[in-house]
C-alpha cells in the first residue's frame, strides 16, 4: 500500500501503537500530538486520511476537522472518549467521515481505515472511469436540473454558471439524487449506494451530507426547493 495515514494523538503510547500498526500494514505514516501542529502536518503531508482524536490540547479535534475540511476533501476519522450521541453528532457535522470510540480493538481500527481509504479510492476511479467512457464514446452527458448543471464527464456541477467546490462524497451523493429523481429515497438506502456496504457509521451521515449540499445548491437552505425531506421516510430530489 502507498497510503500515507496522518495519527494525531496527544497519548503518546496509543499515538506510538497506531503508528506501529499502521506501518505494519504497509501504510507511511506521520503523526502529530495537537492540533496546530496536525494543521501544519497535514498541509505539508497531504495525507490520504486522518486519524483524528477529539481531545486535544490547544486546538480541539472538532475544530482541527472543521478547518481541515474547508481545506482538503481527505477522509478524517475521529477518535473519540467520548460516547454521547451528541459529541458524535457534532464531529460529523464538523465534516469527519466516520468516528471510533475508545477504547479500541486494532483490528477494528485497522479494518475501519482499510475500508475508509477503498471507498475513497472507489469512487474517485468511478468518477474517472464514467467520465472516460463518455468521452470514449464521443459523448458528454450533462444533467440540466433549471439552473443547476451536473457534467457527469467532467465530475463537475455548477450553478448559475458558477462551479461548486463539491467533496467527492457530496458529489457522489447528488448525482445518486438527481439519477433517481422524482423518488423517495430512504436514509439506508442512500447509505448503502452512496457508502458502500462495509460502511459502519449511521444514517446520521447522511443528514449531515445532505445538509452540506443544500447549503450548496438551494437558494434558502432552511427551506429547500431541491432536495426535500420526506417525514419518517428520507428525501426525495425536485427539478
Amino acid at each position: 500500500m502507498d497510503a500515507k495515514v496522518l495519527v494525531v494523538d496527544d497519548e503518546t503510547a496509543l499515538r506510538e501503537a497506531l503508528e506501529y500498526n499502521l506501518s505494519r500494514q504497509g501504510y507511511a505514516v506521520c503523526t502529530a500530538a495537537d492540533g496546530r501542529s496536525a494543521l501544519e502536518v497535514a498541509r505539508r503531508e497531504r495525507p490520504d486520511l486522518i486519524l483524528l482524536d477529539v481531545m486535544l490540547p490547544g486546538l480541539d479535534g472538532l475544530e482541527v476537522c472543521r478547518i481541515l475540511r474547508q481545506e482538503m476533501s481527505v477522509p478524517i476519522l475521529m477518535l473519540t472518549a467520548r460516547t454521547d450521541e451528541v459529541d458524535k453528532v457534532v464531529g460529523l457535522e464538523m465534516g469527519a467521515d466516520d468516528y471510533i470510540t475508545k477504547p479500541f480493538s486494532m483490528r477494528e481500527l485497522l479494518a475501519r481505515v482499510k475500508a475508509a481509504l477503498r471507498r475513497e479510492r472507489l469512487i474517485r476511479d468511478e468518477l474517472a472511469v464514467e467520465g472516460e467512457e463518455l468521452v470514449a464514446a464521443g459523448r458528454r452527458e450533462v444533467w440540466q436540473l433549471g439552473d443547476l448543471r451536473i457534467d457527469l464527464t467532467r465530475a463537475e456541477v455548477s450553478l448559475q454558471g458558477q462551479v461548486l467546490p463539491l467533496r467527492p462524497k457530496e458529489y457522489e451523493l447528488l448525482v445518486f439524487l438527481a439519477r433517481n429523481r422524482g423518488r423517495v429515497l430512504s436514509r439506508d438506502l442512500i447509505l448503502q449506494r452512496v457508502w458502500g456496504w462495509d460502511y459502519v457509521g449511521e444514517s446520521r451521515t447522511v443528514d449531515v451530507h445532505v445538509r452540506w449540499l443544500r447549503e450548496k445548491i438551494e437558494a434558502d437552505a432552511a427551506h429547500p426547493q431541491r432536495i426535500v425531506t420526506v417525514r419518517g421516510m428520507g428525501y426525495r430530489f425536485e427539478e
